[in-house]
């Protein structure tokens, strides 16, 4: 995935920038430098959040990641295991 230009802390201020309502969302977008899509995206995914909640969700994120890819290396050693097994 493409690592994004903004962090998550400068992506909640901005949205709490909006959510202040000082000014539009187009030209909020356009001082920032996103396209409109992008910003009701982290809409979606930050909204409401604010920055230590956001940086918890992106520890939680992490974590979630390295657990599932423990899971998947155990599953293979566990196939492997069955096939050697099987074959004996």
């Amino acid at each position: 995935m493409k690592k994004s230009r903004f962090s998550d802390e400068q992506i909640v201020r901005i949205l709490q920038q909006a959510e202040r309502g000082g000014k539009p969302i187009t030209a909020l977008c356009k001082e920032h430098g996103i396209a409109e899509n992008t910003f009701y995206r982290w809409r979606r995914r930050f909204g409401g959040l604010d920055v230590p909640q956001a940086r918890r969700l992106k520890e939680l994120e992490a974590e979630n990641a390295r657990l599932k890819r423990l899971l998947a290396e155990r599953d293979l050693e566990v196939d492997v295991m069955r096939q050697v097994l099987a074959k004996n």
